[in-house]
């Protein structure tokens, strides 16, 4: 079967206004010694409700007060869904989506993080639930103990918390990392999403000067490797531990059978599609876990491109596509001038149609 996905289609109309070049030739920002030595036990606690993709939480774009403890609730989820016509996966979904939600936080801020593998009598999300395998998280933008993978191992019907420090800046991937060839089956199956620290000033273009964004989208990109039938439909399980043998079987071939943003064909088109004004800056945010992608807007481009999402290096300007790393992000500004239909995709073409 070839390589299939479904664009996501955004009517971003934007009539934007060049700002000059600026700024100081100087564009790195040292860190503030008190801000980086701020005491924990002097920290403001505050919940963070996530959303699920492609939205993300509300948050400020600057930070208006010293570092904070960000606590978060993610819940792991084994289901079953219909991928495409005809094509059932069992996924493992963070907050019962694919991707997972994205937590927003700024540097040097510390992340407290509640993780659940779920049972119907601990999960808000989808009842009923009865979770199989263990799972775990590594966070990719943490230090130390496996991204967490090694401190986070958790059964069904267990939780466990993790308190760790945001001291990098960009956009980053977290996914399910529980040893051996686990690791790759929960991530092909749904079992990643991608956390945002922000700048504590904010974003810049690469003369230094602010960047401000009227919306932000999240575009999770995944690959699945799905066992099939002669007659184009998948063959179906009772469970995720059951779907595990044959899937490995097919992810050795290393070519996927399915390539969707958001976790289905079609989950950002049609009559979903995302939508935003004439005038406004989109910050297009975008992972994939475990191939490179190079995205693409149909129609626009990348105004401002952080180079593998990550905020303490200067952007690029005005790319047509940039790239995605296996197992990392990419981030870009759009400041659309137009009204009309904007495609955002991979463009490996052979993946994106």
């Amino acid at each position: 079967m070839k390589y299939r996905a479904f664009t996501c289609a955004a009517a971003l109309l934007i009539a934007g206004c060049a700002q000059a070049p600026g700024g100081s030739t100087d564009w790195k920002v040292e860190p503030d010694p008190d801000i980086v030595n701020f005491p924990l036990e002097n920290a403001e606690s505050v919940d963070q409700e996530l959303v699920a993709p492609p939205f993300l939480p509300a948050h400020e774009q600057v930070a208006s007060g010293p570092p904070r403890i960000v606590n978060v609730r993610l819940e792991i989820i084994e289901r079953e869904t219909e991928i495409a016509p005809g094509v059932f996966v069992w996924q493992m979904a963070f907050n019962n989506s694919v991707p997972g939600p994205v937590p927003v936080v700024f540097q040097w801020d510390w992340v407290n993080l509640t993780l659940v593998n779920g049972t119907t009598d601990t999960v808000r999300f989808q009842e009923p639930v009865q979770n199989t395998l263990l799972h775990n998280i590594d966070f990719h933008a943490s230090t130390g103990a496996l991204g967490g993978g090694e401190l986070t191992k958790v059964a069904p019907g267990q939780e466990v918390g993790l308190l760790w420090r945001a001291e990098k800046a960009g956009f980053f991937v977290y996914h399910c990392a529980p040893g051996g060839t686990m690791v790759p089956y929960h991530v092909v199956t749904g079992g990643n999403g991608a956390i945002l620290v922000l700048p504590r000033e904010g974003l810049r273009d690469g003369y230094g000067n602010p960047v401000r964004y009227d919306r932000a989208f999240y575009f999770g990109e995944q690959d699945y490797y799905v066992p099939m039938n002669d007659d184009g439909t998948s063959l179906r399980f009772d469970n995720y531990a059951s779907q595990m043998g044959p899937t490995l079987q097919v992810m050795r071939g290393l070519v996927p059978t399915h390539i969707a943003f958001n976790g289905q064909y079609g989950a950002l088109t049609g009559d979903i599609r995302l939508e935003a004004e004439v005038g406004e800056t989109i910050l297009m945010l975008h992972s994939q876990a475990n191939n490179p992608s190079y995205p693409h807007l149909i129609g626009g481009h990348g105004d401002w491109v952080w180079p593998y999402g990550k905020f303490n290096n200067r952007p690029d300007e005005g790319l047509e596509s940039w790239d995605v790393v296996a197992g990392g992000t990419a981030a870009a500004v759009y400041t659309f001038k137009q009204d009309g239909v904007y495609a955002y995709l991979n463009h490996n073409l052979i993946k994106a149609f």
